[in-house]
Formats: C-alpha cells, sequence, structure tokens
C-alpha cells in the first residue's frame, strides 16, 4: 500500500549531521507513528514519506530553514545570577526548563557562566542545521471510509 494524506504510518528512520553525525534513530525502539498531514512532525519529513509503499527505504535531505529554522541570536538570553533559586548552580551544557510569562514552558541551554550571570540559549538544539535522514516505511493504515 503506498502511503497518502490521513494514512496513519509507522517508520523507522535515522537522522543525521552533516558530518555524520546521528542525533537520533528509531532502530532500537518502536518505529515512528504519526498520521499523514496532522503536522506532528517536520512538515518535509511527513512529505518525504507520502507515497512510498510499505518496506520501502529511501535517504533525504532537509535544509535547516525547512527543519528547526535557522539560529537566532535574539533567542541567546542574559540573565543575572540573582534570577535563579539560590540552590541552583547553572553550569555550561544544563537544561533548565523556564516558564514563559504566558504560561508555556521553554527548554534552555547554559552556554555561559561568568561573574555577571549567565546565558541561556533558547534555540532548538538542531536549528541552523540541515538534517539527513534514512526512512523506511514499516506499516501503513488507512481509515475506514466514513458512512
Amino acid at each position: 500500500m503506498q502511503a497518502q494524506e490521513g494514512d496513519r504510518v509507522r517508520v523507522h528512520y535515522t537522522g543525521r549531521l552533516d558530518d555524520g553525525t546521528i542525533f537520533d534513530s528509531s532502530k532500537n525502539r518502536e518505529p515512528l507513528e504519526f498520521v499523514i498531514g496532522e503536522g506532528e512532525i517536520i512538515p518535509a519529513f511527513e512529505e518525504a514519506v507520502v507515497g512510498m509503499h510499505e518496506g520501502e527505504k529511501k535517504t533525504i535531505l532537509i535544509p535547516s530553514d525547512q527543519a528547526y529554522g535557522p539560529r537566532r541570536e535574539e533567542l541567546l538570553l542574559r540573565v543575572a545570577h540573582e534570577q535563579f533559586p539560590p540552590d541552583l548552580k547553572p553550569y555550561v551544557g544544563q537544561q533548565l526548563e523556564m516558564i514563559q510569562s504566558d504560561g508555556q514552558s521553554l527548554i534552555v541551554v547554559v552556554v555561559e557562566v561568568d561573574d555577571e550571570g549567565v546565558t541561556l540559549d533558547a534555540n532548538h538544539p538542531l536549528a541552523g542545521k540541515d538534517l539527513t535522514f534514512e526512512i523506511e516505511l514499516v506499516e501503513v493504515a488507512r481509515p475506514a471510509p466514513q458512512a
């Protein structure tokens, strides 16, 4: 069966950066499952699955502007030490959760700590990176027609 919009699909994938580093893979776990067209994953990844047949494999390149977008300097935040809880000692590489004024949570990474404060990066870790995916379509499930 050929995958099309509205189908629930299961795929195995391996994602690589330009230097060959694997940033994610489903090979040692259950396949990724999603409904094509519901926007649960990167649109270019969804589009690549459309038209594939069960068992088919393909490799695609998703440029950064179609993946997680460019790195944005305005998402580097400078925070004074006093704005952290007294028992928290931030260190480079640490991931922290910030609650925004609208109540949404945001994961940030500590990229610098000095005497004046802490620099946090709110960019997605894959922002600014082109992504190569090896995709294998494992299963296609077509929804029953509506009566």
